[in-house]
């Protein structure tokens, strides 16, 4: 019955406001016959008569004015929480899921979004460390980080980062026993520390390039690692070489702690990308975390 008299319901209430037929008719973009009609439908359901109508005006009965106290405040509530539930579109709030790297985290996401979770406190960030290629799809991720800006199709790629650069790192005391290498290839003859890649089920081949030439090298060693700052651990303690991000590196190389070969087989390349689908109805706290990370 409730469903079938809620559109009865919002015309009585607007005509014994109104206190008029033509108004409330002009109000709700209906005729004046058809509201009336409405309103004398609404009436015969009820077995009650709630308006009294002369020639010249309009004024509710006992059973009308009873209705309307009672109703009119409810249908006030619900047009507030609607009007407050479609501010929300536009206000930035939520939860957004990024997956990335530990390094990527560290060293772009949390430096730019930690000033904007301030000025945004209804934003929630979500961090999830992955080295692999997730289906941010699947998984129900808003976005991925991924180094380079080639990304699957129906993704949007945006640069959030400078430049990077993966070096070739060792201790000094693991380079003294063994020597630096010349050529990417004698890593082959090295101990080296692998970064395991969850989504291939393999290690990491080293990728290099020089004048041209683009090469990839399969490494060896005892230790294996899932995560870079791992890597950076284990070549500090000497067992073999890294390949790791050279911001990662730069402070242990400065100090003497790490030392770096191979440089002119490691070449600058496109930095991190925030990737996430074309099809994505974006949400206003994604645009505020989106407009935070874009490298300008």
């Amino acid at each position: 019955m409730l469903r079938a008299n809620v559109n009865d319901l919002l015309a009585f209430i607007v005509v014994a406001r109104e206190q008029s037929f033509t108004k409330a008719a002009a109000q709700l973009g209906m005729s004046q016959s058809g509201l009336s009609h409405t309103i004398r439908a609404l009436e015969t359901r009820l077995g009650l008569r709630l308006l009294t109508r002369t020639t010249r005006s309009v004024s509710l009965t006992t059973e009308g004015e009873r209705l309307l106290n009672v109703i009119a405040p409810r249908f006030g509530e619900i047009e507030e929480e609607l009007f407050s539930i479609t501010e929300l579109r536009d206000k930035p709030a939520g939860t957004i899921r990024i997956t990335a790297e530990d390094y990527a985290i560290d060293t772009v996401l949390w430096p730019k979004l930690k000033r904007v979770l301030w000025q945004y406190p209804d934003i929630k960030v979500e961090f999830i460390v992955d080295y692999g290629l997730t289906d941010i799809v699947a998984e129900r991720f808003d976005a991925g980080v991924r180094l380079g800006e080639i990304v699957s199709q129906g993704m949007i790629s945006v640069c959030i980062s400078p430049y990077q650069r993966m070096i070739v790192i060792a201790s000094p005391d693991y380079i003294k026993e063994r020597g630096i290498p010349i050529t990417p290839q004698e890593l082959t003859a090295h101990q080296c520390i692998n970064l395991r890649l969850p989504t291939h089920g393999g290690t990491y081949a080293w990728e290099f390039e020089k004048d041209g030439e683009e090469l990839r090298v399969r490494v060896d060693g005892q230790v294996i690692c899932n995560g870079i700052n791992q890597i950076l651990k284990a070549a500090l303690s000497g067992y073999g070489f890294g390949f790791v991000p050279d911001g990662l590196a730069q402070q242990d190389i400065e100090a003497g702690r790490l030392i770096q070969v191979l440089s002119d087989w490691c070449p600058s390349y496109p930095g991190y990308h925030l990737y996430y689908p074309s099809r994505r109805q974006s949400s206003a706290a994604f645009r505020v975390i989106l407009d935070a990370l874009r490298q300008k």
